[in-house]
């Protein structure tokens, strides 16, 4: 442990990283999209079952308070786009607890942005564009072609399943073959998440920039739902864009329902309520600020972390990182 002082990352990808970030900045400066920074901390933390939020004790005016610190910017960027901020973005710090590993690291950066009155489809476009850029400096062409890929399709031809109409006992037949895991009062949104990291994902951007659209329904997150043409299923509008196995961002065509969204809260601390986890504080001013009234867009978070790791050929974010969060 002597050397523990060291950074995880070299100098020289320190300044390589440095030069990419100031390239996303040049994207969005050309495009007159507003950067802007907010809190770390907030009164209100991500509801979401399936992320970790981390909370701090804290003393304000109000007297000793929890805050929680942002696993995204999100929140306090949409009460921007409420108030009249126009498109804007952001590199925020952000943390989401117990995700470690070759991928992921505690504390990390997310560049989010968000496009009033732009299409999903618009969305999709400029955030490839944007991954091309950055990739383009350091691979030249390599990033490949662009496909928009089915999620109820790419489980069809993976898996020979629809993950929309299958029985649940067959999605957690196929979850524990696949994972090997016992999966026998595994919830259906489980199931699909293993199957899609273990069998989907790996092979997703191999050949370009694989983007999966139509999630189903219950992982609409803070995204709009629509029919799925095929046969009136009710699916996410949302995206996840892929690259070499790795997915490198997440958009939505944004939510501006203040009743929906305060019932998908409730829906999600009910949620972490029966599996057991924590409840978290709804954000009661975005929850306001919807109210007063957003414009409707399409908003999009990437990992740049990832992002500059494929750009630089690293093995792990920890790479690109200066101290990553064993030696943070």
């Amino acid at each position: 442990m002597i050397d523990d002082w060291r950074p995880t990352a070299t100098i020289e990808t320190l300044r390589d990283r440095a030069r990419l970030i100031a390239e996303v900045r040049a994207f969005f400066a050309e495009r007159g999209v507003l950067e802007v920074e907010s809190p770390v901390l907030g009164h209100g933390g991500s509801t979401d079952p399936h992320l970790a939020s981390l909370s701090a004790r804290a003393t304000t005016p109000a007297g000793p308070e929890r805050l929680w610190l942002q696993t995204s910017p999100e929140f306090a960027m949409k009460r921007l786009l409420a108030a009249g901020a126009g498109p804007i973005f952001q590199l925020a710090r952000c943390f989401r607890d117990g995700e470690v590993g070759r991928r992921h690291n505690l504390e990390f950066t997310m560049l989010e942005w968000y496009r009033p009155g732009l299409p999903l489809d618009g969305l999709i476009e400029e955030t490839t564009a944007l991954v091309r850029r950055v990739l383009g400096r350091e691979l030249g062409d390599e990033a490949g072609p662009l496909r928009c890929r089915r999620y109820r399709e790419l489980f069809r031809e993976a898996l020979a399943v629809d993950p929309f109409t299958a029985p649940l006992a067959d999605l957690r037949r196929l979850a524990e073959e696949q994972g090997g895991l016992a999966m026998a009062d595994a919830p259906r949104d489980d199931c699909l998440d293993l199957l899609l990291s273990l069998v989907i994902e790996p092979q997703l951007g191999r050949e370009g920039i694989d983007v999966v659209v139509d999630y189903p329904a219950s992982q609409a997150a803070l995204a709009r739902r629509h029919r799925d043409p095929e046969d009136g299923a009710w699916v996410a509008s949302r995206f996840e864009l892929y690259l070499e196995g790795l997915e490198l961002a997440n958009g939505y065509d944004e939510l501006t329902d203040v009743a929906e969204q305060a019932a998908r809260f409730a829906e999600d601390n009910a949620a972490r309520r029966a599996a057991g986890l924590p409840e978290v504080d709804v954000d009661s001013r975005l929850l306001a600020a919807l109210e007063h009234g957003m414009p409707e867009g399409s908003g999009v978070a990437l990992g740049i972390d990832r992002l500059i790791q494929l750009a630089l050929g690293k093995s792990s974010v920890a790479e690109v990182m200066a101290f990553a969060t064993p030696r943070c």
